[in-house]
């Protein structure tokens, strides 16, 4: 606990020991109380006291004294006390040194003489307790200012690790980004995973979907004319062009192979198609910078599939993968494999085809059955032909009741007749390859393409 003194200064011995005696009948031993007759005096004890670490808690002066006057001493005082309390005793005459001291001491009272003993005690009292509060004021404010500091310090070091936690957060979104770009989200989420990282090997889930498989056609003549780094950038130039008609129509990239894509679409078999066709339109824009011997014009041929899928992990303890396993992609994959033999570029399975909302939203012709090997069923195939050259299109589209006709009495083996039906659809429109082939394969009794896949 801190020591605490008062000190009485006037020049007459009976008024300043009659200070000590009331002020030790009002505050006991709880003060030490010293007295001075002049100001040179006063400033030693001052001295002496801050030297033994007292506190300074009250000084009471005499205003006129020999050598210095009061008020040149409450203002040294207050120099070397700052938070000392000041109470002057003054005559009517001495309104001036009252002012000085006001204004450079922080005079906290004057008492003009003779005063009221019981005046000069309350104000002693009050000047105590004015003492205390703004001691307890400041030792607050200390506390305060070292809480600030303390939060400050806190803050800083908050600020510093939510700095940190933002970087690793950062440095997480990119890898997890990063992650994507090998293995897609959507593939994640199917696994009802949050991240990667929860994905454990043998994961796997069972669910309908469609599946989109494409690739270009004579892919490997145009990759002999280019060097290795051409060839790159050729395949990544025509797949960053393919992925956005994939990603609009929620659907996404399970993975690329070569220059082929397979895609997995989880909403409706429309919105597979759609992104078929839109593939197709955006590589016909794509073409038109590319009509060149050095660029040649690309073909495509998509097939498309819906069933019931197995979605899931394959592989080791050190190398583990994403999969599809299903029957459906077999056949997704068999029939973008056949619009190179029909000579169109667009297939899709008869389960998709049932499965859009309206078939006559598109422009879809029946083209023949096909099935994956010789022990499994025939499935229908349909051409959709949207995105076909607009004279190729609106040909198929005229001629679409004759050509189905034609398949009719070709599979009743009625083949001279179904000839001359399909002779007409190519006729009627040149462009309508599969027509061409057809009428050829009934005039040669053959079978059809897919029987012999």
């Amino acid at each position: 606990m801190s020591k605490t003194a008062i000190l009485c200064v006037d020049d007459e011995v009976t008024i300043v020991e009659s200070l000590k005696i009331e002020l030790e009948s009002i505050f006991g031993e709880e003060y030490l109380i010293e007295i001075a007759q002049d100001s040179e005096e006063a400033l030693e004890v001052i001295a002496e006291l801050m030297e033994d670490n007292y506190e300074i808690a009250l000084v009471i002066s005499d205003c006129i004294m020999p050598g210095m006057k009061g008020d040149e001493l409450l203002v040294r005082i207050h120099e070397l006390s700052p938070k000392t309390i000041k109470i002057m005793l003054t005559g009517q005459a001495e309104l001036e040194a009252v002012k000085t001291t006001i204004n450079k001491a922080k005079l906290y009272r004057y008492i003009s003489k003779p005063w009221q003993k019981d005046d000069l005690k309350l104000t002693i009292k009050e000047a105590i307790n004015r003492y205390l509060k703004d001691k307890k004021f400041a030792k607050k404010n200390i506390e305060l200012i070292q809480l600030n500091t303390e939060l400050e310090d806190l803050n800083k070091k908050q600020t510093a690790l939510i700095e940190k936690l933002c970087k690793k957060e950062r440095e997480l979104e990119q890898i997890n980004q990063a992650y994507e770009r090998f293995v897609p989200h959507q593939f994640i989420k199917k696994l009802d995973r949050d991240s990667i990282v929860e994905v454990n090997l043998g994961d796997q889930v069972q669910q309908e979907m469609s599946v989109l498989f494409s690739d270009i056609r004579n892919f490997t003549t145009l990759s002999e004319k280019m060097t290795p780094e051409d060839n790159f950038k050729f395949i990544n130039a025509y797949l960053s062009r393919m992925e956005p008609s994939i990603l609009e129509h929620q659907g996404f990239i399970d993975k690329y192979i070569g220059d082929a894509i397979m895609a997995l679409f989880s909403g409706s078999a429309d919105e597979a198609v759609k992104a078929g066709i839109s593939m197709l339109k955006t590589l016909a824009q794509y073409n038109l910078s590319r009509d060149n011997d050095r660029r040649p014009k690309l073909s495509i041929g998509i097939g498309i599939n819906t069933g019931s899928l197995i979605l899931g992990t394959v592989g080791g303890k050190f190398r583990m993968d994403s999969t599809v396993i299903s029957d459906a992609v077999s056949l997704a994959s068999k029939l973008e494999g056949l619009t190179k033999q029909y000579c169109v570029s667009f297939l899709i399975a008869r389960d998709t085809f049932v499965r859009l909302q309206n078939p006559f939203d598109y422009n879809i012709r029946f083209l023949d059955r096909v099935r994956i090997h010789e022990k499994s069923e025939w499935v229908a195939m349909f051409e959709v032909f949207d995105a076909d050259p607009p004279e190729i299109r609106e040909g198929k589209i005229k001629t679409k009741i004759l050509f189905e006709k034609a398949l009719c009495l070709r599979y009743e083996g009625k083949l001279r007749e179904a000839a001359k039906l399909f002779v007409q659809c190519w006729k009627q429109n040149p462009g309508d390859r599969a027509a061409e082939i057809y009428a050829k394969l009934c005039y040669k009794n053959q079978p059809n393409l897919s029987a012999a896949h």
